[in-house]
């Protein structure tokens, strides 16, 4: 044996039986990651009595090669280049028992361009490994060469900014509501009036597709009369997105084909409908110049917990490998899970040329993105006109910012909703371009503002005073020192 435990007399380490990960050579404590390694963290917490090593073993095992016994078999194959290998083995902070292990694989094991081979190799089996109490894939790696086989985004944030001819601040958005029940008729006339009072968007939500209240073709129609009819009022490009997931891929592309053809701009898929469909859909919209837009729908069963699933940031950064415009990554100050600074690790993560490793925000790994086009990140969920001074803090310009609630939920209409978003929205860029302190000296600001605008003062005062103040449940183990000056 090596210093590790591995067996390297080869009559040994393939004699029938069982045998430790460690030993059959899933850990290497002296590795040196390759350049064109894929990389992977897991946050692991083993059961009583096995110890950290042998489970990141384990791990390594089971997302590659190995089974549970010695096979003959390996010696068929090229099987030091194909075993994963652990190579580190951190104690989690401030989680007794849990242990971060980082995995590095060998770029030969994936399939060229699949984010479904992707997951199926990582998260595909060993999830439910009995010797593993929980297990979370925090954090992936992937090598340049790896990233220039996925064409990436269909747009991207430039072009998408010059298609609408927006620059220079964030998007506003909507999702109308109420998200199921209405006739098409009724949800057309929701979309006019949020997009005439001065939003860029309005939206399907994730759960609207083809009920018997109202069919799919029905909403097409009346949204992209709403959405004409905004445009040619406004003088300002206007879209929707239609919401095209459905039952079938054939489905999908008929549905998607029809948005097309009524001269939409943008088409929405839900992140259930799965891998290969959201890569199928991104091409589709690559070749008919549509902008792809994404519900992060059902993410929150796997990605919420720090113990056991996906970390968002992976799914992140599958999903603008596997090709969409548009995200939902969180708010921060909404009513959806997250804390500012993981928040902000996704937004990065959409929008960054080059990712740096950053662990407060919850990135272990420097990722150059190989000139793969960003992602617009979309912040949804809670949010109202009260709070646009900390959202453009956060995020910045290259951002969605839907306010659903609180549109159509302004007590004087629709319309005024938009309106009061529009002028908060523009109020916050022009504050932030003159050098004020919008971070601080925001509900001043839009207090100022709302002395002019009736729409948003009646959005701060109904709504003002309202925030989810709970704690995240996914945020970052590692916080921020004080430097010493």
């Amino acid at each position: 044996m090596d210093g590790t435990g591995q067996i390297m007399d080869s009559k040994k380490r393939y004699t029938a039986g069982v045998l430790k990960y460690a030993q059959m050579g899933y850990w290497d404590a002296d590795y040196v990651p390759k350049e064109t390694d894929v990389l992977a963290v897991f946050r692991i917490t083993p059961q009583d009595g096995v110890d950290a090593i042998e489970a990141a073993a384990a791990v390594a095992g089971e997302s590659s090669t190995a089974t549970w016994t010695v096979v003959w078999t390996d010696r068929l194959t090229a099987c030091d280049q194909y075993r994963a290998k652990a190579y580190r083995v951190d104690p989690v902070p401030n989680n007794p028992g849990q242990y971060f292990c980082w995995v590095a694989y060998d770029l030969s094991l994936f399939e060229e361009g699949s984010i479904a081979n992707v997951a199926a190799s990582i998260i595909g089996n060993v999830f439910s490994f009995k010797p593993l109490k929980a297990a979370r894939l925090e954090d992936m790696k992937f090598p340049v060469a790896f990233i220039k086989t996925f064409p990436g985004p269909p747009t991207g944030i430039i072009v998408e900014r010059e298609r609408l001819d927006k620059f220079g601040r964030p998007l506003l958005g909507a999702t109308t509501k109420p998200k199921l029940g209405l006739s098409g008729r009724n949800y057309g006339r929701v979309v006019y009036e949020g997009l005439k009072g001065g939003l860029d968007f309005m939206k399907d939500d994730e759960n609207i597709n083809s009920q018997p209240f109202m069919h799919w073709r029905d909403r097409f129609l009346f949204v992209m009369e709403a959405v004409q009819r905004a445009t040619a009022a406004t003088g300002e490009v206007k879209g929707h997105y239609l919401n095209v997931t459905a039952g079938t891929m054939e489905e999908m592309y008929r549905r998607a084909e029809f948005a097309r053809e009524l001269g939409s701009v943008v088409v929405m898929i839900d992140l259930v409908v799965g891998w290969t469909a959201i890569q199928s859909m991104s091409y589709w919209c690559r070749q008919n110049d549509m902008m792809l837009h994404m519900h992060r729908a059902g993410h929150g069963t796997y990605t919420r917990q720090k113990n056991h699933g996906v970390s968002f940031r992976v799914i992140a950064k599958w999903l603008r490998m596997c090709g969409v415009d548009h995200l939902h990554t969180g708010t921060a100050v909404g009513k959806l899970e997250g804390d500012p600074m993981t928040v902000q690790g996704y937004y990065n993560i959409c929008r960054d040329t080059q990712t740096k490793m950053d662990l407060p925000r919850g990135i272990f790994f420097d990722q150059d993105w190989g000139s793969l086009r960003k992602v617009m990140p979309v912040a949804s969920g809670g949010i109202h006109a009260g709070q646009m001074h900390q959202l453009l803090d956060l995020f910045g310009d290259d951002v969605v910012l839907q306010f659903g609630g609180g549109t159509i939920g302004h007590p004087q209409g629709i319309q005024a909703g938009a309106v009061a978003n529009r002028v908060a929205l523009e109020t916050m860029v022009l504050a932030r371009n003159e050098g004020r302190d919008i971070k601080n000296e925001g509900p001043e600001i839009l207090r100022e503002a709302a002395k002019w605008c009736t729409p948003l003062k009646a959005a701060l005062d109904t709504w003002g005073e309202i925030s989810f103040n709970y704690a995240s449940t996914d945020t970052s183990d590692f916080t921020p020192t004080a430097s010493v000056s």
